[in-house]
């Protein structure tokens, strides 16, 4: 497949990268297109070498590396790009699951595009699918959400922002982050949220806890044991807004347009009778939805 825009084809001769999705735990879960693909390509780009060594020995074969990460993609995707226009084929690891997704790659991408040369995929694995798919929640439309910031006010304000969002959510985060997200998350859209919490997925400890976002946190803390490996979460979206959200949405919108939040929340909760803790939470949520000014 070549990535063209109702441009000029690209140059005959051009090799061609090709993103290649890889196993995010058991390594037999390599199609043998990967394999071949792996084999045969004239460099590899890894996140990191010693992860994809593991990989290479599994195969048995020990292909030219590059390294490709956050630090050095840009710096080095002109010189990729050119390798690739010389005829070229190489390949675009991460170090599990499908390359791009919260992991390198967009700025050389963006460059192959821009300069009409072709890039191929081959799919495979991928962890937030495959949670998506074992944790039991709605999966006919969703929002993959990726890492969360990891200060945690920042987190916070992405949570926020997020409150009314209807569709499923899938979240990748740390180890040792993830008991305070799921604790910001419970105070932030309500402890009885569903979740599930996908831990090594296909891996010996394979482990997907369906539980509330409370009662998440709770066995968290009661099993710290459980608080390790690559971990995946996913959580319900908003239920549907009540006939009393859509009237204090009604109600907040002119006064937010015009006043700060505090006293926009005041003046409605004096005028309806609502709770102001109430008000206070569909305030914030309709301003983290609007976004800057």
């Amino acid at each position: 497949m070549v990535m063209n825009d109702h441009a000029e084809p690209a140059e005959i001769g051009a090799g061609q990268l090709t993103i290649i999705a890889t196993p995010i735990g058991n390594l037999d879960d390599l199609s043998l297109r990967a394999q071949r693909a792996i084999s045969t390509a004239t460099l590899i780009l890894v996140e990191d070498r010693r992860h994809a060594q593991r990989l290479f020995q599994h195969l048995g074969v020990q292909p030219k590396t590059l390294a490709l990460h956050e630090h050095n993609e840009r710096a080095l995707a002109p010189q990729i790009a050119q390798r690739i226009a010389a005829g070229e084929d190489i390949a675009l690891l991460s170090d599990a699951g499908m390359p791009l997704i919260s992991d390198p790659g967009f700025p050389l991408l963006a460059l192959l595009r821009e300069q009409q040369l072709p890039v191929t995929i081959i799919p495979g694995p991928n962890a937030a699918l495959a949670a998506l798919a074992l944790s039991g929640l709605p999966s006919d439309r969703f929002s993959f959400e990726g890492f969360l910031p990891a200060k945690g006010g920042a987190r916070r304000a992405r949570l926020q922002a997020l409150q009314l969002e209807p569709r499923s959510m899938i979240f990748y985060e740390a180890p040792h982050r993830i008991v305070e997200t799921l604790a910001d998350m419970a105070e932030l859209w309500g402890a009885d949220r569903e979740a599930a919490l996908c831990r090594e997925l296909t891996k010996m400890y394979e482990e997907c806890l369906r539980d509330s976002l409370g009662g998440l946190v709770a066995l968290l803390q009661a099993h710290p044991d459980k608080v390790r490996g690559e971990m995946t979460l996913v959580v319900a979206g908003a239920p549907e807004q009540t006939q009393e959200a859509t009237d204090a949405d009604q109600l907040l919108s002119p006064l937010l347009a015009e006043l700060p939040l505090a006293q926009a929340v005041r003046i409605a909760a004096n005028q309806s009778g609502m709770a102001h803790r109430f008000l206070y939470t569909r305030a914030l949520a309709l301003t983290s939805a609007q976004g800057p000014a």
